[in-house]
C-alpha cells in the first residue's frame, strides 16, 4: 500500500511541475518528486513482512544471534545513498531558487509566460 503512496506523491509533484506557470512553484514540484522517490528508495531497504517494531540496526542493540539479526535487519545501502542524495537535492534546490531570483530581478515577474512574451 506504501509504494502506491509514493507514486502518488511523485505524480502531485510531476503535475506541479508541468501544469504551473510560477517559477517557484515548478521549483516546489520537483522538490516533492525528489522526496517522493528518496520516501520509495528508503522503502526498499526494508524486508517484507518485517513491521517496523522488529526491524532492527546493530548499532542499538548487541547482536545475540546471527541467523535472527539477518532475518530482522534492514539493508543500509538505500539509507546512505538516500543521505547523499539529500544533500545533492538541497545544492540543486538552492541553485534554482537562486535562478529563480535572478529571473525575478531581470524580468519583475515569476510567471514564465510573461517571461517568455518579455523575451522581445
Amino acid at each position: 500500500m506504501i509504494f502506491p503512496l509514493c507514486f502518488a506523491l511523485f505524480v502531485v509533484g510531476l503535475y506541479c511541475a508541468l501544469t504551473k506557470r510560477n517559477v517557484i512553484k515548478i521549483v516546489i514540484g520537483l522538490a516533492i518528486m525528489e522526496y517522493a522517490v528518496n520516501l520509495f528508495l528508503v522503502l526498499l531497504g526494508y524486508k517484507k513482512g518485517i513491521t517496523l517494531a522488529d526491524a532492527q540496526a546493530p548499532i542499538i542493540e548487541p547482536v545475540t544471534n546471527l541467523d535472527d539479526f539477518f532475518m530482522k535487519a534492514v539493508d543500509p545501502l538505500p539509507q546512505a545513498l538516500v543521505l547523499t542524495s539529500i544533500v545533492i537535492g538541497l545544492g540543486v534546490t538552492a541553485l534554482a531558487i537562486a535562478i529563480c531570483i535572478r529571473l525575478y530581478q531581470r524580468y519583475g515577474t515569476f510567471d514564465i509566460s510573461e517571461m517568455r512574451r518579455l523575451k522581445g
